[in-house]
């Protein structure tokens, strides 16, 4: 089977996860799978998804895995001893042919304690099943030479591994399981200092890299529902971390309703509280200036804070922002589908977002359009209406 631990799994679920057992343990959330690549086809695919869901649903923590788990120094121990008890529910997965052509519905409804695993696994089922069916005879030599390709780029740009700072970000979209444990195996190994770390707790533990992450866009969507009110539902999301994490995981995502909206709330308490912040949309040199400008414009020094870039990058783009950066912050890349599906073939493009939490709608408003997700217009309007945010340009015209 393809998940055989629900360790195999990205560190800001459980970053997340401990807050929602401590500050939000009732809430109910939704979410939502969508496909961004055209014509592909994954209605074949349902049955053998569903038995793959099936047995991570058997699953449950074992000993040695909470042992791990409990010698990261942000988890507490009450959330070790919950997470003894955890086990993912059928009840609260469903899967059915879409609407359109060719399109499969994959939703996950239930409370948000017990369902918030289930995301990323599912993301990597679905991604396993689809390529060992659509290339079951894919010669791995491909992506083999495409890795090292990379990692001799690396090298050349930066030997010492002093500034250029790699973190693998590829479960959700990864070709496959084993090709996922060779890839950091082989980063771990060949890399030296530029390899930090994975977002993969399991992986982490076996290759003797740190795991990496903090928040996903799940815990500042959900704050809409969860906050004292909208307008306040990002500084309510940063508040609510600090509290849970003192100072600890001081990585805060800045594009939920894009970078103006983060700005504007990201004040002087927040620059020196948070030690930086994560791009994941829109341009990431101007993302990375207005950062810069904005410590500068409230007397905190840059050069102290992290700017993690992990939208869409491949080592080449991740070279430009570096030299961009270089010196006036420190800079570091999460990189995802080009490390771990790099193949030779077609990679998908697949989300499965949040789309409401306790009964009501939740949204991301990305600085790329294609990116936002949200199933009630009349809400994604109002949303735009408190943040004050622009109408993307393609709205406008299928208005008039």
């Amino acid at each position: 089977m393809i998940i055989n631990s629900l360790m195999d799994t990205d560190l800001y679920k459980f970053s997340m996860m401990q807050v929602v057992l401590h500050q939000f343990p009732s809430a109910h959330a939704g979410y939502r799978f969508k496909c961004r690549n055209e014509n592909i086809n994954l209605r074949p695919y349902i049955d053998e998804i569903k038995e793959e869901v099936r047995h991570l649903c058997s699953l449950r923590f074992k000993q040695d895995e909470l042992d791990y788990l409990s010698t990261l120094r942000f988890i507490k121990p009450d959330f070790i001893d919950f997470l003894g008890l955890f086990q993912l529910s059928e009840r609260n997965f469903f899967i059915s042919e879409g609407e359109g052509p060719n399109e499969i519905s994959i939703e996950v409804k239930g409370p948000w304690l017990h369902t918030i695993l289930f995301e990323i696994p599912v993301l990597a089922i679905v991604n396993e099943v689809y390529f060992r069916n659509t290339y079951p005879d894919l010669d791995l030599a491909e992506g083999r030479q495409r890795l090292q390709d990379k990692i001799q780029m690396i090298r050349s740009f930066d030997p010492q591994g002093e500034f250029f700072k790699v973190a693998e970000y590829g479960t959700r979209r990864r070709f496959s399981r084993s090709w996922h444990y060779e890839v950091v195996k082989t980063l771990r190994e060949e890399m030296g200092p530029s390899f930090v770390g994975t977002s993969n707790v399991l992986l982490a533990r076996e290759y003797d890299t740190l795991p990496l992450g903090t928040m996903g866009h799940e815990y500042l969507q959900a704050c809409q529902a969860l906050g004292p009110r909208l307008r306040d539902s990002q500084v309510f999301a940063f508040e609510t971390w600090a509290k849970e994490y003192r100072g600890d995981l001081g990585i805060a995502l800045s594009d939920v309703y894009g970078l103006d909206a983060f700005l504007n709330d990201f004040d002087l308490y927040f620059c020196k509280l948070f030690d930086g912040a994560r791009h994941d949309s829109g341009d990431p040199f101007d993302w990375g200036e207005r950062m810069i400008a904005h410590y500068t414009k409230h007397r905190v020094d840059p050069r102290n804070k992290s700017l993690i870039f992990s939208d869409g990058l491949d080592i080449p783009l991740a070279m430009e922002i570096a030299e961009r950066f270089k010196g006036r912050t420190k800079v570091s890349f999460g990189i995802g589908t080009n490390l771990t599906n790099d193949m030779g073939v077609q990679p998908l493009q697949i989300v499965m977002k949040m789309v409401s939490c306790n009964g009501q709608p939740v949204a991301k408003v990305s600085d790329e359009p294609s990116k936002t997700m949200c199933d009630d217009p009349a809400y994604l309007a109002y949303l735009r209406h408190v943040f004050n945010l622009p109408v993307p340009e393609e709205m406008v015209k299928t208005a008039n």
